[in-house]
């Protein structure tokens, strides 16, 4: 996700926060304080370090399940790019899905299982604890449960949707008819959660608690239909190479730049003609490396004129090149993986073509236009 901050890694896997976490940190804490009795021995400033404590203790919560799935998601083979946290609790971040439908089953309900095994926890520290402890054990271990149930709605992209696609992926074989009834669900729940809050608003005049949950309603319609274009996305390239996808190295006049060129020229006759945003630099076909729009934006604007590509392109040796006859959908999970937006395709030393994700996504398009 953007706009996110590093929080360094737990078991190897990068942790991020990302900056709507804030918002729900602070309207958490504010729940809390409310929640807790006004009397003794529930003063106030021992009402705010308990609602801070717990609310950072729920968020311990969230990595920890998502850790789970994670973990599992690492010991099946599964690279995982890492952990967020933002407003609707946590994402982890895996960079490809599931070979069998048992492992996605065990990826997907390991984190609500976590989040009752932590429930738990906090529901017999309940009865040990005096209070005010007691009280912010029981919210906690109540939250959690919560938790634990929301995860399993049958719907994506909530874990209870991914379950809900390995049993029909195992019963039916079919990957792409288990995520289309998944995803389904989810637009479908996400809908009820729409009208179910603005209901609850007229209703009872409970704004904000009517609009969050319209908001979360919001955020599953959308969220499953991302999913369900991503997993279309992927099938799409089943069984095809990097050869049947690429742009060809006819169509890529304009997208080769030589080593020197001035970035005052490349920025005029290359960047703004044709509103590409890197261009790779070759000699006679050979490739030598690339340049992005981000790699000159780095470098003053009264500088462009005496700084050339080959001064600040990213040479051959750091590149991330693929070959014509390479897996597609494997070449697509290592970009995603990477976060790399384009691929050159090299046969021995030439370059032969270019793999975009602009260019993926203009063919699945087609093929959507053709219901295929």
């Amino acid at each position: 996700m953007k706009s996110s901050f590093n929080l360094g890694r737990i078991f190897g896997i990068p942790l991020r926060l990302h900056y709507t976490w804030f918002f729900i940190f602070v309207l958490m804490t504010a729940s809390l304080v409310a929640y807790l009795p006004t009397s003794e021995p529930y003063i106030l400033w021992q009402r705010i370090v308990l609602g801070v404590t717990a609310s950072l203790l729920l968020f311990v919560s969230i990595i920890a399940h998502e850790l789970a799935h994670s973990l599992v998601a690492l010991k099946n083979g599964i690279p995982v790019k890492g952990i967020t946290l933002f407003v609707f609790g946590g994402v982890s971040q895996i960079a490809k899905e599931a070979s069998r439908p048992n492992t996605e089953m065990l990826i997907a309900i390991v984190g609500p299982l976590a989040s009752v095994a932590i429930a738990g926890i906090f529901l017999g520290a309940s009865f040990l604890l005096s209070e005010p402890l007691a009280t912010v054990a029981q919210w906690l271990a109540f939250v959690n449960g919560l938790m634990a149930v929301f995860n399993l709605i049958p719907g994506f992209p909530l874990d209870g949707g991914r379950v809900l696609r390995s049993i029909v992926w195992l019963r039916t074989g079919n990957y792409m008819r288990g995520t289309r009834i998944a995803t389904s669900s989810g637009r479908v729940i996400g809908y009820v959660f729409v009208v179910g809050g603005i209901t609850f608003m007229f209703i009872t005049g409970e704004w904000i608690g009517g609009l969050w949950l319209a908001f979360i309603g919001w955020f599953l319609e959308t969220a499953a239909t991302i999913s369900y274009r991503q997993a279309s996305f992927h099938d799409a390239l089943r069984g095809s190479t990097v050869q049947d996808i690429m742009i060809e190295d006819r169509y890529l006049l304009l997208a080769v730049a030589p080593r020197e060129l001035s970035l005052e020229r490349l920025a005029q006759d290359y960047i703004l003609r044709t509103g590409r945003r890197s261009f790779m630099v070759a000699a006679d076909g050979n490739l030598e490396g690339i340049i992005t729009l981000h790699d000159v934006k780095k470098v003053s604007r009264d500088r462009w004129s005496a700084i050339s590509v080959g001064d600040i392109m990213v040479p051959r040796a750091k590149l991330r090149t693929a070959h014509p006859d390479q897996d597609a959908l494997g070449l697509l999970e290592e970009m995603d993986e990477g976060n790399i937006n384009e691929v050159p395709v090299i046969k021995g030393d030439k370059i032969i073509g270019m793999v975009t994700r602009d260019n993926l996504n203009h063919r699945l398009r087609i093929r959507t236009e053709l219901k295929m």
